[in-house]
This record gives C-alpha cells, sequence and structure tokens, in this order.
C-alpha cells in the first residue's frame, strides 16, 4: 500500500525524473508559463513553490541553493531578482494550473502551468479613429512623397542645366 508516500513516479527511474522536472522548472521561470500533462504538472508545483519559497530568503546561501537546483545563473538571478519580490507576500501557492484538455496522439490530459504573478502583455486598444487612419494610411499613397518626388525631378533637371558645357580646349584638338 502506498499511504502518505508523496510524490509521482511517472514511470522514470529517479535520476531523470530529477533531471525532467529540472528542466522543467527552469522553463517554468524563463517563460512564467508552460504546457504540460496535467500530472507532470500537478507534481511541477511542488517543486516551484519550494525554490520559489527558498527565493523569498534572498541570502547567499539560499542563491547557491537554487544554483544547484536549477544549474543556470541567469534563471536563478530572474528568480531572486524578479519573481521573488512579487511573491514576497503570498504565503505559498505561486502556480496555477488550468486543464487544457486532451492530447491528440494518446489523449493525455494536458494542462497550463504559470506562475501567479504572470501577466500577459496586453496590447493598447485602439480607438475606432486610430484603426482607420492606420487603414487609410496603408491604403492611400501619401501627398508628401508625390510631392517630394516631383522636387527630387525639378532639383535633377536643374543640375544639368547649370552645369556649363565645356569647351573643347586646343590641346585635345592637335
Amino acid at each position: 500500500m502506498r499511504h502518505r508516500v508523496a510524490g509521482r513516479k511517472l514511470s522514470r527511474h529517479t535520476k531523470h525524473r530529477e533531471m525532467m522536472f529540472r528542466n522543467m522548472l527552469v522553463s517554468l521561470l524563463q517563460h512564467e508559463r508552460i504546457r504540460t500533462t496535467l500530472a507532470k504538472g500537478k507534481e511541477l508545483r511542488s517543486w516551484a513553490d519550494k525554490i520559489i519559497t527558498l527565493a523569498k530568503k534572498n541570502t547567499l546561501h539560499a542563491r547557491r541553493q537554487a544554483f544547484a537546483r536549477l544549474r543556470n545563473e541567469t534563471i536563478v538571478k530572474k528568480l531572486f531578482d524578479e519573481i521573488a519580490p512579487k511573491m514576497k507576500g503570498r504565503e505559498g501557492g505561486y502556480t496555477r494550473i488550468y486543464k487544457m484538455g486532451w492530447r491528440q496522439g494518446d489523449g493525455a490530459p494536458l494542462s497550463l502551468v504559470e506562475l501567479v504573478s504572470y501577466s500577459p502583455v496586453e496590447e493598447k486598444k485602439k480607438s475606432t479613429v486610430e484603426k482607420a487612419k492606420e487603414v487609410l494610411g496603408k491604403v492611400r499613397p501619401k501627398k508628401k512623397e508625390k510631392g517630394e518626388e516631383k522636387i527630387k525631378e525639378k532639383k535633377g533637371k536643374k543640375e544639368e542645366k547649370e552645369k556649363p558645357k565645356e569647351k573643347p580646349s586646343k590641346e585635345k584638338n592637335k
């Protein structure tokens, strides 16, 4: 019986499982959201909570422990400088899991794991007037461009007229 046995083995050896979750954790911290199977996502949640709790201590020892777990300096720096300060007032539950349906090939349940602090970059909504101006700008040519082309043509003609014609010198005729 498996009473009070924590964690999922996911049909993998210990080292393979640890490396898989280490890679998933690095990807989660880098992109702040990843798509994976539901079982892996639920197990990844505990890994992420532990590493973010460690990062909230913000000591040199904690930084070294995080590097030993993640093995990526840029991710450790992002974890301590950007992610942990956002989670300062939170006592746990740093990740959110959305169920996304089933995978096409094998029917495995998929999930989206994201950090609670994740907020997608929202595009500034344009008013209908701005949208219309943008579309019109693409469709019809600007008046300035036509005027500039005419000016360039006139300048080219003036330069040709202003150049003095060279008289053949006597040396070339001899």
